[in-house]
């Protein structure tokens, strides 16, 4: 057997294939962002005006003075703006964050259904689930509430300095000599807190990954008394999730307490510097003989001046949180035949090099496209790109955890499009892959199959496919086969995959590196992920 070369195809637009989630985000949050801004920006200059306004009357009042009657009646107008302005801007941004994570579902929802139905089939349900609930929030967050943040801490602190200028330009300069400090400590921070937050989505997608399996595997587990140990492994993914997650929570009030100290350390700095003036015990000029409603206002305006990068501080979280929630997107709903082709050509493997029989590992990190290029070498849907010459050799078998399976018997599920079929060779099939030893498939091969096989997990499946493919003298194209397997199960379904290599020709896309060393070409995938492969 051999294979054709696929011609080349016209390729459509890279933004019709690219979800692009940040920048679909970006675009939805310009408006109701920079409404957002002007809120925040309005409450911070009705706080500094009433800070201004309370210092006048207290040390007019402190040193005897008359305190205007203007100064009286603004003092409190200006604190109730400012509240109703800080009102405005946080129920603006939860406006704005709804807003923009409602579009962005809305457009997750067009683009499945823009996709092939293969493709969508090969996406894992649980991580779809978060991607469609969860990650739009993220990202919302991110291009409203962090852009937001960030604006504002270029904006809030020059509005703040402006003010102390105007008083004591020394004391404007001492907030300013520890505003470089920050922003380094922010920096330092932000790689680590970016990691902890990838860490933790790839942990919440397994988590979500795996009770998806087991929620459609549940009958099956009630039925074999099972729920405790599959409670147990659900249990251990929640661990590891929480765990995850306290790195991340870790990392944000250490960012918060550094805001904290720099804060402190400001306001004492000034307040020992003004004290010392006051009392004619140092001349530095700036804080001495002052005025007492002058000092009072550099007190009261210097936590101000940090107040933004607090609000930057808390935000930032969201910032790593909403990046990788677009990267998840990004990578379940691209379609990127660009990258494939750039992936099959890392590998050196095309269509035509094939060899009749011999078993063929493609191995790679995840996220190399390892997928793609299999999807592309069986031509499992039109979007794999394989070209109609092929259309005279035998369909290959495809081994996947999105296999067919009817329902019906375990035997009929096996035994279905293959052409000779009796009782004893699909018995011999199914005890080669470890079936009749499953205690959650009671009966041998009459046990019982719902429709769409929605009672079997995802080992299951793919072990009715490679049990089906061992009936079959077509090429098989199996992607991740010994993945969801217990070792002693995975050992069985390698040597099936062995044997079936001796007779035809067996492609797979695997991490099994036991696997890899049986195979007679391994070929290896590198470069930058185009498409996360999900274990």
């Amino acid at each position: 057997m051999a294979f054709q070369k696929p011609a080349a195809t016209p390729l459509a637009s890279d933004e019709a294939r690219s979800f692009g989630a940040l920048g679909l985000a970006r675009r939805c949050a310009r408006s109701p962002l920079r409404r957002v801004v002007a809120a925040q920006l309005a409450r911070v200059i009705l706080r500094l005006c009433f800070a201004g306004a309370v210092a006048a009357i207290v040390g007019r009042l402190v040193m005897s003075e008359e305190a205007s009657l203007w100064l009286v009646l603004a003092a409190p107008l200006l604190l109730v703006l400012a509240a109703a302005a800080g009102a405005d801007a946080d129920r603006a941004q939860a406006n704005a964050e709804t807003r923009v994570a409602t579009d962005l579902r809305e457009a997750v929802g067009r683009r499945l259904v823009a996709m092939p139905a293969r493709r969508v089939q090969s996406l894992p349900a649980g991580r779809l689930i978060v991607s469609a609930q969860r990650h739009p929030e993220a990202v919302a967050a991110l291009v409203v509430g962090h852009q937001a943040a960030t604006l504002m801490m270029a904006a809030g602190p020059l509005a703040a300095a402006s003010a102390l200028a105007l008083v004591s330009w020394p004391s404007a300069l001492t907030v300013l000599a520890l505003t470089p400090v920050m922003i380094v400590f922010f920096v330092l921070l932000g790689e680590t807190i970016r990691r902890r937050a990838q860490t933790q989505e790839e942990a919440f997608g397994y988590l979500a990954g795996q009770f998806a399996d087991r929620l459609r595997a549940l009958p099956t587990i009630l039925a074999n008394d099972a729920l405790a140990g599959e409670e147990a492994k659900l249990t251990r993914r929640l661990t590891i999730y929480a765990a995850r997650t306290m790195e991340v929570l870790r990392i944000a009030f250490l960012n918060a307490a550094a805001i904290d100290f720099f804060t402190s350390l400001s306001i004492a700095m000034l307040a020992v510097f003004l004290g010392l003036g006051h009392l004619g015990l140092a001349t530095m000029p700036g804080f001495s003989h002052l005025e007492l409603w002058r000092s009072m206002f550099i007190l009261m305006i210097a936590p101000e001046y940090f107040s933004s990068f607090r609000r930057y501080a808390e935000q930032y979280h969201a910032k790593a949180e909403g990046l990788a929630g677009a990267a998840a997107l990004d990578r379940l709903l691209d379609d990127q035949p660009l990258a494939e082709l750039a992936a099959a050509s890392r590998g050196g493997l095309r269509i035509e090099d094939l060899p009749p029989r011999g078993l063929v590992v493609i191995t790679g990190p995840s996220g190399v496209g390892k997928t793609v290029l299999l999807r592309r070498l069986a031509g499992v849907d039109r979007a794999s790109g394989r070209d109609d010459a092929c259309a005279g050799f035998p369909a290959p078998v495809w081994v996947s955890t999105d296999s067919f399976v009817p329902s019906g018997t375990l035997e009929k599920a096996i035994a279905w499009n293959v052409e000779n079929a009796p009782r004893p060779r699909v018995l011999w099939a199914a005890e080669e892959v470890g079936l009749l030893d499953d205690e959650r498939l009671p009966g041998g091969l009459d046990a019982r199959i719902d429709k769409d096989g929605a009672n079997l997990s995802g080992g299951q499946r793919l072990r009715v496919a490679v049990a089906r493919a061992l009936l079959n003298e077509r090429p098989v194209f199996a992607d991740e086969p010994t993945a969801k397997l217990d070792p002693l199960t995975a050992d069985k379904v390698r040597r099936a995959l062995r044997g079936l290599a001796e007779r035809g020709l067996v492609v797979t896309a695997s991490h099994d590196a036991a696997l890899a060393a049986l195979a007679d070409r391994v070929e290896t995938l590198s470069g930058d992920p185009a498409q996360e492969d999900v274990q």
